[in-house]
């Protein structure tokens, strides 16, 4: 009788956990759908794209604050993502989430990094987007499958990129 009540308790102790997790996530939610407005949608003919990388999508955060993690509007949802450059804008198409469209007016810098909400690795293997929405200045991280490609990125972004 003694481990049943013990391991109910556990149990308990772990299901108000996920559920303290769970409410936490969708107040953040809350408050960033009010501070952060939408994110653009992707035009319906952007053209043919000029470059194309497939990876994980890891996370948008705000700007200079890699583990605060922007969760409004599907976008904290990490998985399977392709980015593709056209010459107006960056497209990030999330499979199983709501894509979006960074206007390359709006990209400030192209970097890599070692770490974002979501994802620390050793070495500079993520492919960071630094871009400003509507006075919000946001990074997003893609963990690409071919770092090789990162340089053309760098170099085709930022050479339109307004500082």
């Amino acid at each position: 009788m003694d481990r049943i009540a013990l391991t109910l308790l556990v149990f308990a102790f772990f299901a108000l956990c996920l559920y303290g997790m769970w409410r936490g996530w969708r107040r953040q939610a809350r408050t960033q759908s009010v501070r952060i407005p939408p994110f653009p949608e992707v035009p319906s003919d952007p053209g043919d794209p000029l470059l194309t990388t497939s990876g994980i999508y890891v996370s948008t955060t705000r700007s200079g604050h890699w583990q605060d993690r922007v969760v409004t509007r599907g976008a904290g949802m990490r998985g399977p993502a392709t980015l593709r450059l056209y010459p107006d804008g960056i497209e990030v198409d999330r499979r199983g989430a709501p894509g979006f469209w960074i206007p390359r007016a709006d990209v400030v810098d192209v970097t890599t990094a070692k770490g974002m909400a979501g994802k620390v690795m050793g070495t500079d293997s993520l492919l960071v987007f630094t871009w400003r929405l509507d006075g919000v200045v946001l990074d997003t991280g893609l963990r690409g499958d071919d770092l090789a490609a990162y340089p053309h990125w760098i170099d085709r972004v930022t050479g339109g990129a307004q500082v």
